[in-house]
């Protein structure tokens, strides 16, 4: 000690310690060996004084040392060095730890894992700081390093401000020490001084100064055993370890404390190992950090639970090997500690076998709890339920998973871990992460997924995702019986008549009320429907919210309870080419009729006036075409249409003159109803009133004029039908009362000929008077093409020959493809006047050309105006001249066009010239009541067929109501 201690920087120096060390070591063996001498023996005594003084002087002052280097550390920067004194922003951060805030969030924008300052200092700097003694290397780094890392995860190149090359290598603390000649301002350090002065100086204070010493050295080793022992208190786990004492083998004294751990003194249990190698239960140093803060329990060197690892696993194999004895009572076998559960677990005396149970251990290799079976894992935390349980039942009323939801939930915050934390507070809020039933289902129906096609994609995206984003099909039913009919309860006054007053009816038998018996008619369909009154409600349920707030736009109160007055537009077609489905059932038709209504408007009377609350804007979009009856069956088959459609125009009328009470808003409020059957074409328009068939004399459905009366008098005509009058004709023409002939009779009903079933209103359907019209254009191209004006009487043949050169031409030209039966999309091409250019290229007449578009021009004036929603708000001007292009466009079919129309007129264009402007004054519209909404329907029935039903015809048509 003598030795090291007098060396100094000059070998002169070095030269003369030695011999001086050398004499003064040979004197005093020379003083030992003559004991009985007395004085020599005082000059022992006083040479060893002079030593300690010397040896605890030298500890002193390279203790002293090393901690004005560690001050001195404390003000440079881990990385670049830079001394936080000349730093302007004076922000520093630490080594160890987690990130900051704002580090954290960028990182999480970018979608990187690492959350500790170690791993990001290892990926931009390429510097490893977990291996750091606070000795050696500085604890902090500056703000620009932070901005470098900041910009290095921004995307932008760090290397233009801080190249990599440029990172400091720290060494220990030397005489000649770079750190402390830059903190000292470039002065270097001080030389030793002489030792003879150091000598006599101790030989002056040494017996003082000896006994300062020890009085601080015994103080300092008492603060050490009581920082131990109230470490020991905050662990407290001496139930849990096994104690030293336990081992069977006499071990070293240096390789048990290696072995132990440094803050129970126990036998490491799940070890763990800092980032200045010392060892712990990983349960004792994270109590530990929690209490006394985030520091080594041994050197105080920064230390936080992100900064921990598990021992090398050569380690943990000598530490699985230990023999240790048995701790249970009358149990004497010596066991390896790897098996030490495995064997514990054998004994019948748990209790005490428990008090030394430790976590992750076995005799094989333990699988991780997630990979477990659910059996498993129910044995494996048994005794953590049973734990659980008892706390819950205690402080919170019994809720066991709002205790382990708030367990997870405070685990993954502690791990940084914030977005799954966010998704599970979502779930316990009942927000959750997934989405809404009801969302789902709009999803497979707009979407046109069968049941099986969506089961396989909810399957597949949980399985991939880990996550229930989409909801199962049981979910999605439970969501679509509050979106059908007979989910909202309701109530009639007076109750109706012939209903049930059960409100709770879904999807029924369209042919439950029909009384069946041996001679009846055979029908062979299959037809599935909602109750009337129940589909009204379900739709003005659907509109709740509209309802209230038109209520608040007309400045109305809130607690208003009506009567509201809702008028329903009534639809009804056929579709034909309907493909049928394999299985048992009847042999139904290939066709199918639809039934379905529409909410128009809703208005409240308030004080003298009616004050509109509600206006539906597009009324000819499926979205608010409710079906109410889809059957297989010929709209032709009159027998079936009436059984099937009879009980529900029964509910109509009992409707009528009832009011429905239903709560909106938290209010029963009243609705009465006002029925308007304008949805329907002329084909079954003739055939629910009773009329005869369209090529009927009588050529129209809304007044008695017949076809050559039509032709004639082509504009001026008013409307005169009506169900009433008809119902009253039917019975003339049964009861014959006047005994007249066929022809008298015939003249007198004026076209009808069946008992009328179904009241409608005399109007005109827009979307089939423009197919009508468009199919009369298209024979006039033809005519023109052929010249007929000059000769009448040519064959079929050459009228097929007319055809097919329009064809041809309007594929060229307008890309018009032809069709066996024309559609409305073909309508409304055909129907321009780009379409009268390229047929005028085959007419060689000039004088021709004018009139044919001239007509066009007309008639492209006048269809805005029964097309339209709203025409006075919409086209206005073409409404005041409608009278007059009418006038005109008759006029030139009486005239340019007499070879076409001499005593003959087709229906629609008879409808369209003489009572447009009377059904407009009337209804304020055409285009908005016109079936166009159940066309559009029908297009749905097909895909839903098709795509999403069962494959049954049981249940094909419920599937795709």
């Amino acid at each position: 000690k003598l030795r090291s201690f007098e060396k100094t920087p000059s070998d002169d120096s070095q030269h003369t310690h030695k011999d001086q060390a050398e004499e003064a070591v040979s004197s005093n063996k020379e003083i030992i060996l003559h004991e009985d001498e007395a004085v020599p023996r005082e000059e022992e005594m006083e040479l060893t004084d002079n030593r300690q003084g010397l040896e605890e002087d030298a500890h002193a002052m390279k203790t002293q040392d090393n901690r004005a280097h560690q001050n001195n550390l404390k003000e440079l920067c881990r990385i670049c060095g830079v001394s936080f004194k000349t730093d302007c922003s004076k922000r520093t951060y630490p080594v160890h730890g987690p990130v900051d805030d704002e580090t954290l969030w960028l990182l999480r924008k970018k979608e990187k894992t690492a959350t500790s300052w170690p791993d990001l200092i290892a990926k931009v700097f390429k510097i490893d700081v977990r291996g750091d003694v606070d000795t050696i290397h500085p604890t902090r780094f500056c703000h620009n390093c932070w901005s470098i890392i900041h910009r290095k995860f921004s995307n932008t190149l760090c290397e233009v401000y801080f190249p990599r090359n440029s990172t400091m290598e720290w060494q220990p603390h030397s005489p000649n020490c770079d750190v402390c000649h830059t903190t000292r301002g470039g002065v270097k350090r001080k030389s030793q001084p002489p030792h003879v002065q150091r000598g006599k100086r101790v030989k002056t204070t040494g017996k003082h100064a000896q006994l300062n010493r020890g009085v601080k050295n015994q103080q300092l080793k008492q603060a050490q055993i009581n920082n131990k022992n109230l470490m020991k208190e905050i662990v407290n786990c001496k139930d849990i370890h096994l104690s030293t004492k336990l081992l069977a083998v006499d071990y070293p004294v240096d390789f048990i404390k290696s072995i132990s751990c440094q803050i129970c003194d126990h036998i490491l249990a799940d070890p763990v190992e800092t980032t200045c190698r010392h060892l712990f239960c990983r349960t004792c140093i994270l109590k530990c950090i929690r209490v006394m803060g985030s520091y080594c329990p041994s050197c105080w060197y920064p230390c936080f639970p992100t900064d921990l690892v598990t021992p090398v696993k050569s380690f943990l194999n000598i530490l699985d090997n230990l023999s240790i004895r048995c701790p249970v009572k009358e149990c004497d076998e010596e066991i390896s500690h790897g098996k030490y559960g495995q064997h514990l677990s054998g004994h019948k005396e748990m209790k005490e076998g428990e008090l030394y149970s430790y976590i992750n251990k076995g005799g094989r290799p333990r699988q991780h709890l997630l990979s477990l079976t659910r059996r498993a894992q129910k044995h494996r935390l048994r005794e953590l339920k049973r734990q659980v349980k008892a706390f819950a039942e205690k402080e919170e009323g019994g809720d066991i998973k709002a205790v382990c939801m708030t367990l997870f939930l405070l685990a993954l915050r502690a791990k940084n871990e914030h977005k799954q934390a966010d998704e599970l507070e979502a779930i316990m809020q009942g927000r959750g992460s997934g989405l809404h039933p009801a969302v789902c289902l709009a999803i497979r129906i707009n979407t046109f997924l069968s049941c099986s096609q969506y089961h396989k994609m909810y399957r597949t995206v949980k399985a991939v995702t880990g996550r229930q984003v989409f909801q199962p099909l049981h979910a999605l039913r439970t969501a679509e019986k509050a979106l059908l009919p007979g989910y909202h309860p309701f109530e009639w006054k007076p109750p109706l008549k012939n209903v049930s007053t059960n409100t709770e009816v879904g999807i029924i038998d369209g042919l439950s009320g029909l009384p069946l018996s041996i001679d009846d008619y055979p029908v062979d369909t299959i037809a599935k429907r909602f109750r009337y009154d129940a589909a009204l409600v379900c739709a003005l349920k659907d509109m709740e919210e509209e309802i209230l707030e038109g209520m608040k736009e007309k400045n109305l109160d809130d607690y208003l309870n009506g009567p509201f007055t809702v008028v329903v537009k009534e639809s009804c077609d056929g579709m034909g080419d309907v493909s049928e489905k394999h299985g048992s059932g009847p042999a139904v038709p290939e066709k199918a009729v639809r039934f379905s209504f529409t909410v128009m408007n809703i208005s409240i009377a308030h004080g003298n006036e009616s004050k509109r609350i509600f206006e539906e804007v597009k009324p000819n979009s499926e979205l608010c075409c409710k079906p109410l009856c889809l059957m297989l069956a010929d709209e032709s088959d009159h027998e079936t249409l009436t059984a099937i459609l009879s009980p529900l125009i029964a509910e109509r009328e009992a409707m009528k003159n009832s009011e429905l009470l239903l709560e909106m808003g938290g209010i029963l409020r009243t609705f009465r109803f006002v029925f308007r059957g304008t949805g329907y074409d002329e084909k079954l328009l003739r055939e629910v009133e009773g009329l005869e068939a369209s090529g009927s004399t009588y050529i129209c459905t809304l007044c008695d004029a017949t076809r050559l009366e039509a032709s004639q008098n082509l504009v001026f005509h008013s409307i005169t039908r009506s169900h009433a009058e008809n119902l009253e004709r039917y019975e003339i023409w049964r009861s014959n009362p006047y005994h007249e002939s066929v022809d008298e009779l015939r003249d007198r009903v004026k076209g009808v000929s069946a008992k009328p079933f179904i009241e409608t209103v005399p109007s005109i359907d827009a979307l089939h008077c423009d197919i009508g019209n468009a199919t009369e254009f298209y024979r006039i191209f033809q005519m023109e093409i052929g010249e007929l004006y000059k000769n009448p009487d040519v064959s079929k043949e050459e009228r097929k020959r007319w055809q097919l050169t329009l064809d041809k031409h309007l594929r060229k030209k307008m890309n018009l493809k032809p069709m066996l039966k024309m559609s409305g999309n073909f309508a409304r091409k055909l129907m321009s006047k780009e379409t009268v250019e390229a047929v005028c290229e085959l007419i060689k007449c000039e004088e021709r050309h004018e009139a044919l578009k001239e007509l066009m021009d007309l008639y492209l004036k006048m269809k805005p105006v029964w097309r339209s929603s709203c025409p006075a708000k919409e086209c206005p001007e073409l409404l005041c001249q409608y009278s007059y292009n009418s006038q005109r466009f008759a006029e030139l079919l009486s005239t340019k066009f007499k070879y076409r129309y001499e005593g003959k007129i087709t229906n629609y264009f008879h409808k369209t010239l003489a009572h447009v402007p009377e059904i407009i004054e009337r209804d304020g519209s055409i285009g908005a009541w016109a079936s166009e909404g159940n066309e559009s329907g029908n297009k749905l029935f097909r895909r839903f067929r098709k795509m999403n039903a069962r494959q049954s015809k049981v249940y094909e048509m419920e599937d795709v109501l």
